[in-house]
Formats: structure tokens, sequence, C-alpha cells
């Protein structure tokens, strides 16, 4: 049984759909549809055959790319097993498609590739054009909702492994992480935290996160995480901690080699975004910081002794599913009040609990 899954939203949502390729990987070979940024991250997954790019902000842009993009999936399909005279290039050998990723655009995508068998959430606006519909579970992890996809309403529920995400950095990028960890220099290493000050919704960026590396520095190194657009910020939290106790690699890594770092270190303080659950796929304890949105939307960390931080008595809070980029009312309160102690003395507990596993 063939399978195609297709996940073309945020980098932490495709993070998140790893358990259910893992899950499909199990009854045959599974194809994934998804964007240029996302390919990074499903590098290696031993339960991926192909890994199919639809650039649908860049080069599949438009009407022209949606037909290169139907075209990549139905060769995909049709390369992957003998043909039958039952098969025309019109059609595909794909048994079904699993919308982890739910607008019309998709949906239209594999219906157009002429995959018969198109499963999706009902809620999704795509859902029209779905063959059959699986309940949207708002009240579990994001992961388990995915996970259930390819699942009969009947199934049992799900171990915490079956839902854990799961990536996989190379020798290359394990190699490039000890190299940046080389740059600390110490004959003996002291623990490190790894810190991921970025996002992309501006109301998601805790802005306090160099006060507390500067609390963190007596008993831990810091490592700073990000894309190259969080460079600049990374430079300015270790520019504030004492000469050789942190390294900014925001920019400098790789995602798997990011991955590998975050594997090495003691905990990781993220906002909401994509580090915390490449957190939970290396099993690194995390403490999230929540300010616009909230974990029970299904989106907090996965990984051993793991906790969230947030402003609990807002009457605002939660203001958006994603966060937006400005604060609604113009207060910002519920990452302005989160205070770096706070955030401080929840780090310390969750490392207590990591010790004692």
């Amino acid at each position: 049984m063939s399978s195609l899954v297709v996940q073309t939203s945020f980098l932490g949502d495709v993070i998140l759909t790893t358990p259910l390729i893992a899950e499909l990987a199990r009854r045959g070979p599974v194809d994934v549809v998804t964007t240029p940024e996302s390919t990074a991250v499903l590098a290696n997954n031993p339960g991926i055959r192909n890994v199919l790019v639809y650039d649908k902000r860049g080069a599949d842009r438009g009407v022209s790319g949606f037909r290169r993009t139907v075209n990549r999936i139905r060769a995909a399909g049709l390369d992957t097993l003998p043909r039958s005279p039952g098969i025309s290039e019109a059609g595909s050998m794909f048994e079904a498609a699993y919308m982890a990723q739910g607008s019309i655009r998709s949906a239209a995508l594999v219906r157009a590739a002429g995959i018969s068998n198109r499963i999706g959430f009902h809620t999704s606006s795509g859902s029209a054009f779905y063959t059959s519909r699986v309940a949207y579970r708002a009240d579990r992890h994001h992961a388990e909702r995915l996970w259930w996809l390819s699942m009969s309403e009947c199934a049992d529920e799900p171990q915490p492994w079956q839902i854990m995400p799961r990536l996989y950095p190379s020798a290359a990028d394990i190699e490039s992480a000890d190299g940046l960890l080389h740059t600390f220099g110490r004959a003996t290493p002291r623990p490190f935290v790894a810190l991921a000050p970025g996002s992309a919704w501006g109301t998601k960026r805790w802005p306090c996160f160099q006060d507390l590396a500067v609390l963190l520095t007596a008993t831990h190194d810091i490592v700073v995480l990000g894309g190259s657009e969080d460079a600049a910020l990374g430079e300015t939290i270790i520019a504030g901690l004492p000469n050789g106790a942190g390294i900014n690699a925001a920019g400098r890594t790789g995602l798997l080699a990011s991955a590998e770092l975050i594997r090495r270190a003691a905990a990781l303080v993220s906002n909401d975004s994509a580090p915390q659950h490449i957190a939970s796929a290396m099993g690194t304890p995390t403490v999230t910081v929540f300010g616009p949105t909230v974990p029970e939307f299904g989106f907090g960390p996965l990984g051993p002794a793991s906790s969230t931080a947030g402003h609990d008595d807002l009457a605002c809070r939660p203001c958006d599913s994603h966060g937006p980029h400005r604060c609604p009312l113009g207060h910002w309160r519920c990452m302005r009040e989160l205070s770096p102690g706070s955030v401080f003395a929840l780090l310390v507990q969750t490392l207590s609990q990591a010790n004692e596993r």
C-alpha cells in the first residue's frame, strides 16, 4: 500500500506530521508533499520514500505551478509499481492521500492527481474534496490528531511513543554540532541550555531571553538557536554574558544540526514555535513560553519533564490561533508580564525533574 502525505504548512506542523508518516510507513511506501523550507527536517527519514516539493509561494505559484505539481505527484505514483491495464496516466498508484494540511488548494491538488481516496479532518476548508472525513479532536495534541488520520475510529488509543515526532540528523549534522560546541574551548565542558528566542509571529517572541540567559550562567552555558533572521538577537543575548559562557548558533547551522544541538542540551527554552517540536523529537526537556496562544490548542512540548509558562490571569488570552504580529489591545501583557525569574524557576524545576528520571 503506497500513501501520499500532504503537509505544506509551517515547519512545526511538518515536524508534528512525522508520527503519521511513521505509522503509514509500517504499511508501505510513503511519499510526502511539502514546501522547500521543510525538506530539511524530513531528510534521512527512513519512513519516507520520496519528498515532492511544492513551492506554492515561489516557483510553483499559480495555475502552471499547480499543474506541474500535479504531474509530479502522478509520476511518483505511477513510477512506484509496475503498470497495470487499469491505471492510466490520469490516475495514481497511491492507495490514499492523507491531508495533514487542509486547504482547498491541497485538496484540489490530490484530486487532480487522480488519488481516489482522500482523507482529512472534517473541519478543514478542503473537506468537500475528501472521500473520508476524520473528527478533529480539539482536546488532543496536534501530533496525535494527525496520527488519527491513519486510523479507524475503533482503533486503540495511541501509546506515547506512537505520537512522538521523529527527526534524523546525519553524520554531517553531528559533526557540525561537534564543531560548534568545540568553540566553548573548555577542557571540561559545562552542561548548556539552548535558547530559541525567535518566532514567525511577532507577539509570540518573549522579550526576556537575555535576562534569563544571565540568570543561567551561574550553572550552565548558553547556546542560542534560530534562523538567520534571529542572528542579531542571538548576538545581543550572548553579548550580555560573561566571556565564553555562550555561543550564538542562530543562522550558523542547518535544521538537523540544530536538532543535534538540542539533543545534547540539558533543556531548551523556546517560544511557541518549531524548536519546541524539534526538542520533542530529540527527547529534550523543554520550557515553552506561551503568550497570545495557549498549550490547550495542542501544540505544546512532548519531551520528558517538559512544562509551559504563560500569563494565566489575562482574560484576553488566547487572542489568536497562531499569534498576531501586533497585540490587538496594544499592551502585550501576555509576554511583557512574564518575568525572567518566573521562567527561570520553572526551568530549574524542569531540570530537576529531568535529572530524577
